[in-house]
């Protein structure tokens, strides 16, 4: 049996990292190093309990640091967060880790990505959503740099989208509240929808990626578990839960003064400087977000998926927002958490991303 083969992780204690490092070390084919500010931190222990995760304390936003995790690794998975970084930085930093994993001898790299919806919707302004751009427009850049980079270094793009867990979490652009026993969403979806994507499916897929390198190179691995309008996720969460729940659509105004949780006019990147016109406040950036999905239902929109492909490649993977919500309500009570309704309520509810936990503070 060969000798398991050691990945890079940038990204690894994020809500995508965790499950992405959880289902590679434990599948006993690859070791990781992750890049960590804290190796101290309950994110990183929890990286640890696992299984082996070496630490690399430092940040994106080095070159020593990310040579330093880059060397001697087979593969690499980078995951930036443009919600601390600001597009512009994201961009550049997420560049610079390609190249240098070139110059560390890295064979296989994957970005963790997201759609370039700007230029699927045709430059449209109103769909501008710079978290989104940032990363889409970059992981064009390297597929297109991979077709004379491959005899070095092989690339993939693991594109994902909103986590379905974000609806059961707190802070985030798709909170539950809890109204009168009801569980209740007010989202600007219209008659469109989200393709949410379920973080226990990342690990599986970012593992194939790494497990079919050849078949791998060059693809934009583009996942969802389905596209679920407001209806179809309040229907689901009813079913699963035995408790009422409603969608009620809200235009982007309402949205903003009533369910965004800090300031709409801060920039989108904490870390953003708010006088460089390049900037995007929450506002701008989470417009397009939303516009992007009410021109995507039915997968027939701006934003779609390839499930054939994914039912092929991920067999068990979760499809549909009542398979998520019923494997919540069971993980819960197995880790004595208590029902899902139990945990939607507003002293239990938790935080499903980093940039909540932490408050939008931080360094690069």
């Amino acid at each position: 049996m060969s000798a398991p083969r050691l990945i890079a992780v940038v990204g690894a204690t994020g809500a995508q990292g965790i499950p992405v490092v959880r289902d590679l070390v434990q599948s006993g084919a690859y070791t990781v190093r992750a890049l960590t500010r804290n190796a101290s931190s309950a994110r990183f222990r929890e990286l640890q309990s696992f299984g082996p995760v070496e630490p690399v304390v430092g940040t994106f936003a080095s070159e020593a640091d990310l040579r330093a995790t880059f060397r001697g690794a087979w593969g690499a998975f980078v995951n930036i967060d443009g919600f601390n970084a600001g597009e512009k930085t994201e961009m550049f930093w997420t560049i610079r880790a390609y190249e240098l994993a070139i110059e560390e001898g890295v064979k296989f790299f994957i970005l963790g990505n997201l759609d370039y919806i700007y230029k699927k919707s045709g430059y449209r302004p109103e769909f501008r959503a710079g978290h989104y751009d940032g990363k889409g427009r970059i992981g064009e850049w390297i597929l297109q740099q991979n077709k004379d980079n491959q005899s070095r270094m092989k690339a993939a793009l693991f594109t994902t989208g909103p986590y379905i867990e974000m609806t059961i979490s707190k802070q985030t652009a798709m909170p539950v509240s809890v109204e009168d026993g009801v569980a209740t969403w007010r989202l600007p979806v219209n008659d469109g929808a989200v393709a949410y994507v379920a973080l226990d499916d990342c690990g599986h897929y970012v593992k194939w990626l790494f497990d079919h390198p050849e078949r791998a190179n060059g693809l934009d691995l583009e996942v969802s578990i389905d596209h679920v309008s407001l209806a179809e996720l309040a229907r689901a969460f009813e079913k699963v839960t035995g408790h009422p729940a409603k969608g009620i659509n809200i235009s982007l105004d309402e949205y903003f003064d009533k369910v965004w949780s800090y300031d709409p006019e801060w920039p989108a990147g904490y870390n953003a400087d708010p006088k460089d016109p390049a900037t995007l406040t929450a506002r701008q950036n989470f417009s397009g977000f939303w516009t992007t999905w009410q021109n995507s239902g039915g997968n027939r929109g701006v934003l779609k998926r390839d499930y054939k492909f994914l039912d092929e490649i991920h067999p068990n993977r979760i499809r549909s927002a009542e398979d998520f919500f019923t494997r919540e309500n069971e993980k819960g009570l197995q880790k004595g958490l208590g029902s899902l309704w139990d945990r939607v309520q507003p002293e239990n509810i938790s935080h499903i991303l980093k940039i909540t936990e932490d408050q939008r503070v931080g360094t690069l």
